[in-house]
């Protein structure tokens, strides 16, 4: 069977040759792409500090996985990326609150660069 891709219009749209998220038939597991702290109506970067760039990419994930018929309970993988290490516990400090009891397995990696000039990305695989 095909993969089927997950698109929402809560959730920005792709800047590239890939699906917010894709769903296989047989498992059931979900791709989540990775999400910049992009506002889905404008498309712009949110304007804040690495806590309000990492809500609002938590936001986006929440709506890809929404459209999925999943939620944050469903993850059960993360990748987080940063552009400084210097910034990862702010980010937790905004990430493990969408993980109320058994957050996913996940790594965490510093890179040169993101998308739009984003200081963070975060990708997901789910199971439903």
């Amino acid at each position: 069977m095909p993969n089927v891709p997950v698109r929402t219009a809560d959730a920005p749209a792709a800047i590239g040759p890939y699906s917010q998220g894709v769903s296989t038939q047989g498992e059931r597991l979900v791709f989540l792409s990775g999400q910049i702290p992009l506002d889905p109506k404008t498309g712009e970067l949110v304007a804040g500090d690495i806590g309000a760039q990492t809500a609002r990419v938590m936001e986006n994930l929440g709506a890809v996985l929404r459209a999925a018929s999943l939620g944050f309970a469903d993850v059960v993988r993360c990748t987080i990326y940063l552009v400084d290490l210097g910034d990862f516990a702010a980010v937790n400090a905004v990430y493990g609150g969408y993980f109320a009891s058994a957050p996913p397995a996940r790594a965490t990696v510093q890179v040169s660069a993101l998308p739009k000039g984003a200081r963070v990305e975060i990708d997901a695989i789910a199971v439903g």
